[in-house]
């Protein structure tokens, strides 16, 4: 019997074994998208990513041949057609690493994220709980005083 089976849950969650053995079971229990689901969004959004592309130059040559720009239109599809490249590029990559396999999804956004990610690709979200033991009980300490 180890000294850590005495500790209260609470405090075993935070040592860093349990905390990594908790995070593997999350990742395990997460759902995992079929590849042939992934292969399909991968491409229908290089479909969706080429007409946009078409489009962008299509609307960008108007503009030209009438000499009347109109940068603020031109951003906002410039910045739709980004957000679908970066999709396409996260899709691809996950497909790459099939032997590796997805380890999970977001619980943000629920995008699915490749094994040691530390950020979601998506949102900019930490994917792994870093919450240490100090910074919580100094909350509970602040907590304390301010209620005095």
């Amino acid at each position: 019997m180890a000294i850590n089976d005495n500790l209260p849950e609470s405090i075993r969650r935070r040592l860093p074994a349990q905390k990594a053995a908790q995070q593997a079971a999350d990742a395990a229990a997460a759902p995992v998208v079929p590849l042939t689901a992934l292969r399909k969004k991968r491409d229908d959004l290089a479909q969706q990513f080429g007409e946009m592309q078409y489009d962008l130059g299509g609307m960008v040559y108007e503009m030209a041949i009438r000499d009347h720009y109109r940068l603020d239109v031109v951003t906002k599809r410039a910045a739709e057609l980004q957000r679908v490249d970066a999709e396409l590029a996260e899709a691809e990559r996950l497909l790459r690493l099939e032997d590796a396999a997805a380890s999970g999804a977001c619980r943000y956004c629920g995008s699915l994220h490749a094994r040691g990610a530390t950020f979601c690709w998506q949102c900019g979200e930490r994917l792994l709980d870093t919450g240490t033991p100090e910074s919580s009980d100094q909350n509970a300490i602040n907590g304390g005083l301010a209620g005095s």
